[in-house]
């Protein structure tokens, strides 16, 4: 066989389909976030960055950066081995303790990323607890679904935070054998929101633990960044609060949080902490400063929120569709795999605005979207740029205005045209 000649094979078929991805060069700008460096054989372009994940952007927080230096002074560079074998650091302890305060558990575990997180959590209950049924909702994230698979747990899918659908599913398994109901908080894609209570009742009603993916909701909801469990008061009723470092804390790493025997059981069966090298002083050290901070501070919160609001309200003005959800997210619907990209290249190229267009496998095909997370940090200047660019290109590309998106079914959207 061909080896290369099968791989360009199928690379071609994605630029074809118009889903290759290229990444951007970017040199981040401390101090000037979300303005960025972006490097193109021999020249460099400002652009503004409206697609990163530093939803709050701490990753340039001079309280994050001091920690990070002081902790290298003190540490250096990096954990010098797993967290078995001399990798332990004070600052891993401290952490995890910070953690499991902010979520009102017992403890809590480090990773090396949200993705290891879900993938060694999942991977080690599923497998490890006998004859274990995990019940995933069917937009989970590709971590969640690979420690399932990993875990070989018999798995039920549910439709997306559908309780009921959920409940048939419970009540028609076994009531003897164990139960995980694997969900998130706030999906990435489209901003939805789960109903934890409802789920937790069905929990409790089926002798079941819940698994609470909160990454796209730690440091952003909630009166301490504790995410929407701690928004709704509920943090109390999951089992499992997994959460991410490099998000809104701005960092890099991943964690759950439960009880001090779970997160032990976890910590002495799942090779993907048990094989890996930690995390560094550093970010345990600029992590559990960027989480102190948010403990105290709501300020970023509020300006972040009035960001979402203006660029919303903006959005509506020009026409420009976009799904209507409760949280930080904004996907603006392009509906078309190549004009989605087409518009993401443009606002790179001729306005210096960076937005990675969102397509399938991320997303089903026909969903294709822009996603924006406004930052408590982007301007009114900012927002007026990416306004105008928008409606030049939407005009362009002559996509339709004035209307409204409602999610239908399982990532499936019909457009309501007013």
């Amino acid at each position: 066989m061909n080896f290369d000649t099968f791989f360009n094979q199928q690379l071609n078929r994605l630029r074809k389909n118009g889903n290759y991805r290229i990444f951007a060069d970017l040199e981040r700008c401390n101090g000037s976030f979300p303005k960025a460096a972006r490097h193109t054989e021999g020249n460099t372009q400002e652009v503004t960055v409206w697609c990163s994940n530093d939803y709050l952007g701490m990753g340039q927080h001079p309280k994050t950066q001091a920690a990070m230096h002081d902790a290298i002074e003190k540490c250096g560079a990096g954990a010098g081995g797993t967290r078995n074998i001399s990798g332990t650091n004070h600052f891993h302890v401290l952490l995890e303790k910070e953690l499991a305060g902010l979520h009102g558990k017992e403890a809590a575990t480090l990773f090396t990323s949200g993705y290891v997180s879900n993938w060694s959590a999942l991977g080690t209950l599923g497998a490890r607890l006998p004859g274990c049924h995990i019940f995933s909702d069917s937009q989970n994230h590709a971590s969640i679904i690979e420690g399932i698979r990993h875990s070989r747990a018999v798995n039920h899918i549910w439709k997306h935070n559908d309780v009921k659908g959920l409940e048939y599913q419970l009540r028609e398994t076994d009531p003897d054998v164990p139960k995980i109901i694997a969900f998130e908080s706030v999906y990435s894609m489209d901003g939805d929101i789960a109903p934890i209570a409802d789920i937790c009742d069905m929990a409790d009603q089926y002798g079941a633990m819940t698994y609470l993916d909160e990454v796209h909701a730690v440091g952003l909801y909630g009166p301490h960044g504790g995410g929407i469990s701690e928004r709704d008061n509920l943090a109390h009723r999951l089992t499992v609060i997994q959460g991410t470092l490099g998000k809104a804390f701005g960092v890099m790493g991943g964690y759950i949080t439960a009880s001090a025997t779970l997160c032990d059981f976890i910590r002495s069966f799942s090779s993907g902490f048990i094989f890996t090298t930690a995390i560094p002083p550093a970010l345990a050290a600029g992590a559990m400063a960027s989480i102190q901070h948010l403990k105290k501070s709501d300020l970023e919160r509020q300006r972040q929120r009035n960001n979402v609001k203006t660029l919303r309200d903006r959005l509506d003005s020009i026409g420009i569709p976009y799904i209507k959800n409760d949280s930080h997210i904004v996907p603006v619907m392009v509906g078309d795999a190549k004009k989605c990209k087409y518009i993401s290249d443009l606002l790179l190229e001729n306005y210096g605005i960076y937005v990675q267009p969102i397509n399938y496998p991320t997303v089903p095909e026909g969903t294709e979207r822009l996603r924006f997370t406004p930052t408590p940090l982007h301007t009114p200047e900012d927002i007026d740029r990416l306004i105008t660019a928008l409606s030049e290109l939407w005009s362009q590309c002559a996509l339709s205005r004035a209307c409204r998106l409602d999610a239908y079914g399982r990532g499936v959207y019909k457009t309501f045209c007013t």
